[in-house]
């Protein structure tokens, strides 16, 4: 009965830290697409336009 009680909280634990990264990883994009664009251009781009 206490492994599966123990199996039961750490599958929660593995879902809510799962749940975290997610969310985490999710609000870094946001944040790099309202950060400048242009700051990673390569110059050599617009020679070659």
């Amino acid at each position: 009965m206490v492994k599966a009680f123990r199996r039961v909280i750490a599958a929660i634990t593995v879902a809510v830290l799962a749940f975290r990264a997610v969310g985490s990883f999710l609000s870094w994009i946001e944040h790099q697409e309202d950060s400048a664009a242009d700051t990673w251009i390569d110059e050599d781009e617009f020679e070659d336009v």
